[in-house]
Order: C-alpha cells, then sequence, then structure tokens
C-alpha cells in the first residue's frame, strides 16, 4: 500500500509535520515489535510451544515490519523533497 500523496504540491511545514508523524509511527512500531517478541519470550519460557504464543505475534511482526518499511519508503521522499525545498 504505498503513499499516494504528492509531497511536492505540499508546504513546507506540512512536510515537517508529515515526517514528525512518519518518525513518531515508526518509533511506535518498534515498540510494538518489542512488545510482541517479549510475549513471545515469555510464552516460551511459560508453556513451551504454543500456537497462542508464538505463531500470532509472529504475523503481528510480520505485519508490522511491512508497515515499517512502507514508512521508511515514505520518509525518504519526504526527506527528499523537503532537501530540494531548502536548497532552491
Amino acid at each position: 500500500m504505498p503513499n499516494e500523496k504528492d509531497y511536492a504540491a505540499l508546504p513546507l511545514e506540512a512536510l515537517l509535520a508529515e515526517q514528525k508523524d512518519v518518525k513518531r509511527n515508526q518509533l511506535l512500531s518498534a515498540a510494538a515489535i518489542g512488545f510482541l517478541v517479549g510475549v513471545m519470550a515469555y510464552g516460551l519460557v511459560k508453556n513451551g510451544f504454543g500456537f497462542l504464543f508464538l505463531a500470532i505475534p509472529l504475523f503481528l511482526i510480520v505485519g508490522i515490519y511491512k508497515n515499517s518499511r512502507v514508512q521508511k519508503q515514505t520518509l525518504e521522499q519526504i526527506r527528499a523533497e523537503i532537501e530540494a525545498r531548502r536548497i532552491t
């Protein structure tokens, strides 16, 4: 699900706000992945191998990771547009 926004049409203030939102989303994604890894580790220590503690967090981690890759590409586009505006 690539981002379809046209960053060239946005003013600089909106680009900076968008950059801040994307950075916050990346931080939340990293925290969620860390939490889910902790759930998996706890499940392994307490109950051994179980579907609830291994498979479900693993599927969620994969989904979050794919979304974070899209967010990273979006952040690169925003940074490129900000740099282009600062140069000119």
